[in-house]
């Protein structure tokens, strides 16, 4: 039987098993997860928070990890201003990056959700509001979510991967991992 691991990465810990890129050591899962023979099943930007899943199951890796499946994800997404419909119309119908057009995106401005504090907190301007979306993609660009708010004019302040398909990062706080099904 597939191992699976779903794991709550931190804000600033690198989504590898080894940090090769730095004279200072940055934390990495292996500070998390000693679990012999498991592998991320996609990535998760060392300044993103959330889910991440690990399995040793090459395939179950790959439909997980690869567009061409278009395993749903599900961002809570902090983003600069106050997001108006004609912003969120844009993302629903896909935005130009320079690597292309997005598929079309699901998304809808939430209340603040009731999520842990991130450390370091993000930075706040007192004079610039701001305010929460609930973004789902179905594929996996670097930094896709983060460049579609930026080009809609919402550039993203905190971003929480929720879900991935059927996985949620219900119960988890953050570096806690369970095993899933």
């Amino acid at each position: 039987m597939a191992k699976l691991i779903l794991f709550n990465k931190p804000f600033g810990v690198l989504p590898q098993f080894t940090d090769r890129g730095s004279a200072t050591k940055r934390p990495t899962l292996s500070n998390f997860i000693d679990v012999p023979g498991v592998y991320p099943a996609g990535r998760l930007d060392r300044d993103s928070e959330g889910l991440m899943i690990l399995t040793d199951d090459g395939k179950l890796q790959a439909r997980i990890s690869d567009p061409k499946y278009k395993l749903p994800k599900t961002y809570l997404v902090q983003v600069e201003g106050e997001a108006a419909e004609e912003s969120l119309d844009k993302v629903r119908n896909g935005v130009e990056l320079k690597d292309g057009l997005t598929r079309p995106a699901v998304v809808e401005r939430i209340s603040d959700p009731d999520l842990w504090p991130r450390d370091p907190p993000i930075r706040v301007r007192k004079n610039v509001p701001d305010c929460w979306l609930k973004l789902t993609i179905s594929e996996g660009r670097n930094r896709q979510v983060r460049r579609m708010t930026a080009a809609v004019g919402h550039p993203t302040l905190r971003l929480v991967r929720w879900r991935i398909g059927e996985w949620t990062l219900e119960g988890l706080q953050p570096g806690e991992w369970r095993a899933g099904e």
